[in-house]
């Protein structure tokens, strides 16, 4: 809940008359649009919404916050399933109509704000033959999966999103405008390397880019009543894939609408076209699969191939943890639970972290999920409001089913809006208390909080 139910008029009127963008509340115009993000299940009403153009104008967005004593969300893409860019009667910094990208091809850099989502990050990028580490849902916006750590379909070639950023140019709760990097403000830097929206407002992003016109990707699925061997293989092929070649396994639904089961991979392979024809010959060659899809395409295009699944206005509700051993006995729960699931847009998916994403020490970045081995996702989506709960439901219990499996390493973009503290430390693991200390000198009295928060630590 907000501080304060109400606002501050003279602060509001002063902040109108410098203001580059537009201040909203309910009843305007574009408001009910603005408050509105991706997952459907979120429905909260600011105050007021600053949509921002600028860094100045979160400069000032902040300034009256903090004046008024208003509880603070800050918006980029709006993607993430937990919700916390929205308040429910505070300021909402809404940063999505910032959408600013440079591209340096001598430098192979990019400096972008943080209204941009992957697709137009890819797109920019992809214009000189230059990628780095971006979401696999292209509607997903740059700042909060960079801010949260940054998987992937390049990470186990160039590693996560952080393990590519260079700088952040951002706004503290003191209304303070700091460039970090390595070698300014390097605990801040590290912090926001995974640390979340704890430390401020990301106005613009730096990334290191790598050349990359094309990639070999698409799409095998298989029927389901072989799934539990599908995934069988899976574990047994991912143990020696090579940097270049990401594929993630998940028991769907077909894309049609008629809601069949299936069991399919994902793949992304950032080599050759001849490496990627001969690593992937095994996995080819595999059973009987209803369908194939794979090819060369330019890689923005994989970013897009799963946007389909995940529309928005759609209700989502996530759980999520890394997997202790894709043993047979955790396959079979997988594979049995997927079978009672309620809606014909929900998945199970895998995620296999390998490669460089794994050669970056636990403490080098505020990530510490560095080991090889499966990330677990239960990615429940659905239409019709009057099942929220028998799809909840299903969700919790299919996390519960699965616990004895799952080791206590959350990713935390992947936190649901129901998580506890314990949650939130656990996506950080021994890297929560450093993270405690940066977050108290940078933000000691809380004020960023509407997120998977860090506590300060006690002075």
């Amino acid at each position: 809940m907000a501080r304060s139910a109400s606002i501050d008029e003279d602060r509001v009127k002063a902040l109108a008359a410098t203001f580059s963008g537009a201040l909203l509340r309910s009843g305007d115009d574009g408001y009910e649009e603005a408050r509105r993000v991706h997952n459907g299940l979120i429905d909260k009403r600011p105050a007021l919404i600053a949509r921002c153009l600028e860094t100045a104008d979160i400069v000032e967005a902040i300034g009256l916050a903090r004046g008024s004593g208003l509880e603070i969300s800050v918006r980029g893409g709006g993607h993430n399933v937990a919700g916390r860019a929205v308040t429910n009667g505070g300021l909402m910094i809404d940063l999505s109509l910032m959408k600013g990208i440079y591209v340096d091809p001598k430098a192979r850099t990019v400096r972008a704000q943080g209204g941009v989502t992957w697709r137009e990050f890819d797109r920019a990028t992809a214009v000189h033959g230059l990628a780095t580490t971006g979401g696999v849902i292209s509607t997903t916006g740059i700042a909060g999966l960079t801010l949260g750590g940054g998987l992937g379909f390049l990470m186990g070639k160039h590693g996560l999103a952080v393990d590519n950023l260079l700088s952040v140019e951002l706004v503290t709760a003191a209304g303070e405008v700091l460039n970090a990097s390595a070698g300014e403000h390097p605990d801040l830097f590290w912090a926001l390397r995974g640390g979340g929206g704890n430390f401020g407002v990301a106005a613009s992003f730096e990334y290191r880019l790598h050349p990359l016109k094309q990639v070999v990707g698409g799409l095998v699925a298989h029927p389901f009543p072989a799934a539990k061997d599908v995934l069988r293989f899976y574990r047994g092929f991912t143990q020696s894939v090579p940097d270049e070649l990401a594929v993630f396994a998940g028991l769907v639904h077909a894309p049609d609408g008629s809601g069949v089961p299936l069991a399919a991979f994902v793949i992304c392979h950032a080599g050759s076209v001849e490496q990627a024809e001969e690593d992937l010959k095994p996995l080819l060659g595999f059973g009987s699969p209803a369908m194939v899809q794979v090819g060369p395409m330019p890689y923005p295009a994989v970013n897009v191939m799963l946007n389909a699944g995940f529309p928005k206005g759609a209700l989502n509700y996530w759980k999520s943890s890394f997997v202790r051993a894709l043993d047979d006995k955790a396959i079979d729960v997988m594979v049995d639970r997927f079978a009672d699931s309620p809606s014909p847009m929900s998945g199970i998916v895998i995620e296999h972290f390998h490669g460089a994403v794994t050669r970056v020490g636990v403490s080098d970045t505020a990530v510490p999920h560095r080991e090889p081995g499966y990330n677990l996702v239960l990615t429940s989506v659905w239409m019709d409001p009057a099942t929220t709960e028998k799809n909840i439901a299903w969700t919790r219990a299919t996390y519960d089913v699965m616990a004895p499996h799952l080791l206590k390493k959350r990713y935390v973009n992947y936190l649901g809006d129901d998580e506890a503290a314990e949650a939130v430390r656990a996506a950080y693991g021994p890297n929560y208390a450093r993270l405690a200390q940066i977050k108290r000198q940078y933000d000691p009295n809380n004020f960023f909080r509407l997120n998977h928060n860090i506590q300060p630590a006690a002075a």
